[in-house]
């Protein structure tokens, strides 16, 4: 239990920490795609899945890690995934960037949290057995790329490395933009550290070995997986309500890591305040978690547990979770962003 407890908080304090400091938002990068055809933080996610999938796989060929599949649950991923996209945006950030902004002070973040928790647990309480076991019945034999394709998993991740370079090589080619700043106000390691802007391609390496490591540690407790966030903050609520013992696991410590770890982080930076936002902003935020619990839930992952880790895994669900996630994220977008602001430049126009 011990090492279940400092083994977890320390690797989600250190995902909390990077991820505050290096500012890794999906939901932004994702939007920023659509919005404003920027895809610097989607190819800072193929770094990070890249390394944990070389990372991973290397530990599973060596004999330290088993990992199977399974099945391809189409449906849940297909829905459950772009049901989420559209949950991250209301709620202003995914699983994983809910954590860590609420390790700032988001109040917001807070709201959407807690709705996220609850219906998280909802979705997997007896109640909706079920409906649980219907979208799982939608499923097809192979989850795994491979071995829908009779092959070994190198030559697949070889070809995800090259395919991340390339993108990686073309966007470090582009000219840099000068901006101002102002000079800074600590010196030598507090300074890259606290103050210094973190290049995202930076962060993304630091999060892919953190998920690699993720997996050994958890593997150690009797949890064989890595990153994930959405049953880990479920596993928090049940635990509260029930009392019982088996909904604490590595997973749990895990996330309550990544809120203490941005929390550090937030302070040390002098981030650290708490903002509430206005009614309207509270009540979407409450509605996106509620879309994100249920959309993960039947998905059977996050932009983390998905988007990240069944990713580098090198499995359907993983990257066809990852494309829908994405469209739930753009049409959210139109909808929150593009279609008021062409509302408002009509109005402006026709007056």
């Amino acid at each position: 239990m011990l090492t279940m407890i400092i083994t977890g908080l320390f690797c989600g304090a250190l995902l909390g920490f990077v991820m505050q400091r290096g500012r890794f938002c999906l939901t932004g990068g994702f939007r920023d795609m659509y919005i404003a055809r920027n895809n610097r933080i989607f190819y800072a996610l193929l770094i990070a899945i890249a390394i944990q999938s070389i990372g991973v796989f290397a530990l599973i060929a060596s004999g330290h890690l088993r990992y199977d599949a399974g099945t391809f649950p189409w449906f849940g991923t297909v829905f459950g995934g772009y049901v989420f996209g559209i949950g991250i945006v209301m709620a202003g950030g995914c699983a994983t960037g809910t954590w860590y902004r609420a390790g700032e002070g988001l109040i917001g973040s807070w709201i959407a949290l807690a709705t996220y928790m609850v219906t998280s647990a909802l979705m997997r309480s007896a109640h909706m057995d079920g409906f649980n076991q219907q979208v799982k019945a939608l499923s097809t034999t192979h989850n795994s790329i491979p071995a829908t394709f009779g092959a070994p998993a190198w030559p697949f991740i070889v070809l995800l490395v090259v395919v991340t370079l390339w993108f990686v090589s073309k966007e470090l080619s582009k000219p840099k933009l000068k901006m101002a700043s102002l000079p800074p106000k600590r010196s030598g390691l507090a300074h890259l550290l606290f103050e210094k802007r973190w290049h995202p391609f930076v962060t993304a390496v630091l999060i892919g070995l953190i998920a690699t490591f993720a997996w050994p540690l958890s593997a150690a407790t009797g949890r064989m997986f890595g990153l994930g966030i959405t049953t880990p903050s479920a596993n928090i609520l049940q635990y509260l309500v029930v009392g019982d013992s088996r909904f604490l696991n590595w997973g749990v410590f895990l996330v309550l890591g990544i809120f203490l770890g941005s929390f550090i982080a937030a302070k040390a930076s002098r981030e650290f305040r708490l903002r509430a936002p206005d009614a309207a902003t509270s009540v979407r935020s409450a509605g996106g978690g509620i879309l994100m619990g249920f959309g993960a839930s039947i998905a059977g992952g996050c932009s983390i547990g998905n988007g990240l880790v069944m990713t580098a895994m090198l499995t359907w669900q993983g990257w066809v979770g990852l494309v829908f996630m994405i469209l739930g994220v753009w049409s959210a977008s139109w909808y929150l962003f593009i279609r008021p602001q062409r509302k408002t430049r009509a109005r402006t126009v026709s007056a």
